[in-house]
């Protein structure tokens, strides 16, 4: 082992993910040349032994080979164990996914709890950040299927009780895309840390892209948001009250016809999490109901 090396983790499932997160690729080797790290659930597993300066992908088909930085690959097929049952809800006529693990989204890790998902007597989705066992705990959906072009309708209830680090996610996007090229749609609610912020976003990832963002604020109450995605365009729109229609009171809206993605395999997410909370930022529980969706060919 020389000095500066690192491993690379990567755990498969259909394709093979970094580990432990995307914005923490490398495990340190420690003096005694041991190292320790923890994984996703995976079928199979891979230790990658590269050089400073390597700069890995966040997910890969295929494990890159040796050379070009890399010194040694290390394979592994996973344990058999008991299968992971996810939690599967139904709201506004479809199935969804509840996530049970954790995830990087919004640049740090977040924990996820299915008990922070349920639907209640109207048949609305709630999604809740909370503490569990001294673990704060986040919440997210994703459809079981992919629906491809068409408009994405969300209804939402009133997020002006957000706190500066609290955002819900409304998007599409391909979890299983190799490329380097995002395939992501985003309806984004929150103040992303900044108190005094706007506190909506329609995105065309990527998201430093300037003209991939348009800002704005969406004020108190139920209020409708769509997405229209067609080949080389995506609208966004964003109303008062519950529906799209003639008459509604339009809050923004957007178009982009720049970096727009074709369908493949992604599926619509639902998501509330923490978006880089500070130490010293009290963190209550936030809760987010979701009366309707509906997708329209």
């Amino acid at each position: 082992m020389k000095p500066g090396q690192q491993i690379v983790l990567y755990a498969r499932s259909d394709i093979w993910w970094i580990q432990p997160f995307a914005n923490q690729p490398f495990t340190k080797i420690q003096p005694d040349s041991t190292w320790r790290n923890a994984t996703h659930l995976g079928t199979d597993y891979a230790a990658i032994l590269v050089e400073p300066g390597f700069h890995p992908a966040t997910k890969v088909a295929t494990l890159p080979a040796q050379g070009n930085g890399v010194v040694a690959i290390a394979t592994s097929k996973g344990m058999p164990a008991a299968p992971i049952v996810s939690k599967v809800i139904h709201f506004s006529g479809y199935d969804w996914s509840v996530r049970n693990a954790a995830s990087d989204r919004g640049g740090q890790p977040n924990s996820y709890d299915p008990s922070n998902v349920w639907t209640d007597k109207n048949g609305y989705l709630h999604l809740r950040m909370e503490e569990h066992d001294g673990l704060w705990t986040c919440a997210e959906v994703n459809l079981t299927r992919s629906l491809g072009y068409g408009s994405y309708i969300f209804v939402v209830q009133d997020t002006g009780h957000f706190g500066p680090s609290a955002a819900l996610g409304l998007y599409t996007n391909d979890d299983f895309r190799t490329d380097d090229i995002p395939g992501e749609l985003d309806i984004e609610l929150s103040r992303w840390g900044i108190t005094d912020s706007k506190n909506a976003q329609y995105v065309v990832q990527p998201f430093y892209v300037p003209e991939n963002v348009s800002r704005f604020t969406a004020p108190a109450g139920v209020l409708t948001h769509m997405l229209r995605w067609e080949s080389g365009r995506v609208s966004f729109k964003t109303v008062r009250g519950s529906g799209i229609g003639p008459g509604a009171a339009t809050i923004s809206e957007h178009i982009f016809t720049s970096g727009v993605p074709t369908p493949a395999k992604e599926t619509v997410h639902m998501g509330l999490y923490s978006y880089r909370p500070t130490k010293t930022s009290p963190q209550q529980p936030v809760e987010v109901v979701i009366e309707k969706f509906e997708f329209l060919p």
